[in-house]
């Protein structure tokens, strides 16, 4: 299928695909004129690359997950021993970065609350 017939079925732009391919998530056939054409399986990996974004990953982390994931109904399988050490990382990751949202909204809370009536209130 051709680039719009892609963007059709998955949703995702063209620009997005184009990007998903610079970072070696998609691999498309190149007809001599240049055009790509996907295959089907490219519409399943578009979807657990949208997965696997929604679920905090980089785009480095997932050219490497891809290849180890398989579908089962709506989740993702680990099929690769190693990955899931390498998950449970990444979710660490995760859970500090939001330890550290967190933080600093508590932070800015403690000045929002500092802020004089007048001052407070004309900020809404």
């Amino acid at each position: 299928m051709r680039i719009g017939e892609m963007v059709r079925r998955t949703g995702v732009s063209e620009r997005l695909l184009r990007y998903y391919e610079e970072q070696g998530l998609l691999a498309p056939e190149r007809l001599p004129s240049g055009y790509r054409v996907y295959e089907e399986k490219d519409v399943e990996t578009v979807r657990h690359v949208r997965t696997l974004l929604a679920a905090g990953l980089t785009t480095d982390t997932i050219a490497r997950v891809l290849p180890c994931v398989r579908d089962e109904g709506e989740r993702l399988v680990p099929v690769c021993p190693e990955l899931v050490a390498g998950l449970r990382q990444e979710r660490e990751r995760i859970s500090r970065a939001i330890d550290d949202l967190q933080a600093s909204r508590g932070l800015l809370d403690a000045v929002i609350a500092a802020a004089p009536q007048p001052v407070a209130a004309g900020s809404r």
